[in-house]
């Protein structure tokens, strides 16, 4: 029988006093675990990240764009 999740990975997480009673509040203030308040940190700021970094890329794209539309016109064509 296996009894290992397959899907679950363990880490060590090492924090500092101040980083475990952060850790700490948020998993009181969620109502979950420290682990769990983590995880969900985690997958939350990976969000936000990769989120970001997309915009900035069709910011960037755009802001090309734009730019050669705008010498177009400045070019009368």
């Amino acid at each position: 029988m296996r009894w290992y999740h397959i899907d679950t990975m363990a880490m060590t997480l090492r924090l500092t006093t101040e980083q475990d009673a952060a850790l700490t509040l948020l998993a009181s203030s969620l109502g979950v675990s420290k682990q769990e308040a983590a995880a969900r940190a985690i997958v939350e700021k990976a969000a936000r990240t990769v989120r970001t970094a997309e915009l900035r890329e069709l910011a960037r794209r755009e802001v090309a764009s734009y730019a050669a539309l705008e010498e177009r016109v400045r070019r009368g064509r």
